[in-house]
């Protein structure tokens, strides 16, 4: 390699280690600070902050391996509410008295019982080891299930940015099991493109811990099973294993659970933010017309399904399949506060940055792909320049139109992504017809 192409391949490595400290200092030492304080205004100064997503996780599994303790109840969701807050939410509004409730199927707590065995601040120190490092195998996991082979500066720039980014600093303070769904999922796609189709199966019935952040791709991958060939059918059978076995030993502790997680979904909704469609568009046109975008998306991924139900795990249409569906989850399933779980996005923007240079002959698609990538770099771009400016700002100035700043681009990303990846699956779409056409 020639010594210029090495020297800045070390330029380009050294800043992304510069905007991933400080992006992680951002997080870290200013937006996590004055959550706090918020929390803290608000009357919720005593609970648990780190690890706090995980917590309810934790305390059902130690209730139900203590004293058989149905994890839905009304009693257990006060206890949540305590170790959380401090407090019950009896006092506050009547639609907040649910507010984090036990939301996960039963089966999370059989999964996770052993740690319940462990003191939660040790469990949390844990998570907080496990949770980045399985992260950063996902990145090389995605990578191998697209068959994308990178250099060693490459894939460790890549490694940095994820870790370092919004989404998975988000998950990672809050210690959300939908980053280890991010890996089960890339875990599974590999072993599929690898020819162990009833692990991958198996691997991807365990991401049913958040299923709304896997269920569009499983719907597909279902589907894509029932076509021809063994190897598929060993894929749907290590699936229904799986899933067959969660379901009915959680049944076997708690014969209820199913029509139980069902309520406290539907409760869910009237404390948790809509879909992402929908809080963006606000208030006043989010319940009007989100609901229309939703459906019209939701039929445009099952048509998108449909079409790509035959083709190869190894194609390029397999990889912007999945990525598509995952990009339409983010939008139109998922709340519109929950940007941890925007991690499903990593394969998509991993195409995308791999890959741009053969798409870019479209106009639309270097429009689009500009602002994307300003998007998406935005919070490595101006959290250098809010730490910079903290000394020299009023602690009201900096507080109200400074602080912020890096993560105000985070709900814009999904729709780029969304957007680009659409734009290469039409245009490979058409390279396909032409060599057939030509062949």
């Amino acid at each position: 390699m020639p010594v210029t192409i090495r020297w800045r391949q070390g330029v380009i490595f050294f800043l992304c280690v510069l905007c991933a400290a400080a992006m992680v200092y951002y997080h870290l030492c200013l937006f996590v600070p004055r959550a706090m304080e918020v929390r803290a205004a608000q009357g919720f100064s005593e609970g648990h902050s780190f690890g706090a997503d995980f917590y309810p996780i934790w305390l059902t599994s130690r209730r139900a391996l203590l004293v058989h303790h149905d994890p839905y109840s009304a009693s257990m969701t006060r206890r949540i509410q305590v170790g959380l807050f401090g407090r019950t939410l009896d006092l506050g509004p009547a639609d907040l008295r649910d507010y984090r409730a036990f939301a996960y199927p039963a089966f999370v707590d059989l999964l996770f019982w052993p740690l319940a065995l462990l003191p939660f601040s040790l469990v949390r120190i844990g998570l907080a080891v496990i949770l980045p490092a399985a992260t950063a195998i996902s990145v090389v996991l995605w990578l191998r299930s697209f068959r994308l082979r990178v250099k060693l500066f490459t894939l460790g720039s890549l490694t940095l940015l994820t870790l370092s980014s919004y989404v998975v600093l988000e998950g990672l303070f809050a210690e959300q099991v939908g980053l280890l769904v991010g890996f089960l999922l890339a875990a599974s796609l590999t072993a599929l493109v690898g020819g162990r189709s009833f692990f991958s199966g198996s691997l991807l019935a365990l991401t049913l811990i958040k299923p709304q952040m896997t269920i569009l791709v499983i719907a597909y991958l279902l589907l894509w099973s029932f076509r021809q060939g063994r190897a598929r059918w060993r894929f749907l059978g290590g699936f229904v294993f799986v899933a067959a076995l969660l379901g009915f030993s959680s049944v076997l502790v708690w014969p209820h659970w199913i029509s139980e997680w069902l309520q406290v979904l539907f409760r869910y909704r009237q404390y948790s933010t809509p879909p992402l469609v929908c809080y963006l568009l606000g208030d006043q046109m989010g319940p009007r017309l989100g609901p229309f975008l939703i459906a019209a998306l939701l039929v445009a991924a099952s048509v998108l399904a449909w079409r790509m139900r035959d083709v190869s795990a190894t194609s390029a249409e397999f990889a912007l399949t999945i990525s598509l569906l995952l990009a339409v989850t983010t939008i139109t399933l998922l709340p519109g506060h929950a940007v941890y779980d925007h991690v499903v996005l990593l394969p998509g923007v991993i195409l995308i940055a791999l890959s741009w240079r053969s798409f870019a002959t479209s106009r639309l698609f270097r429009v689009v792909l500009g602002a994307t990538a300003l998007a998406l770099l935005w919070p490595w771009i101006y959290a250098p320049v809010v730490i910079a400016v903290r000394p020299l700002l009023s602690r009201q100035v900096f507080l109200s139109d400074v602080l912020t700043l890096p993560i105000r681009t985070a709900g814009s990303i999904p729709f780029g992504v969304l957007v680009l990846l659409g734009l290469m699956m039409r245009e490979v779409t058409r390279r396909k017809k032409l060599v057939i056409e030509s062949g």
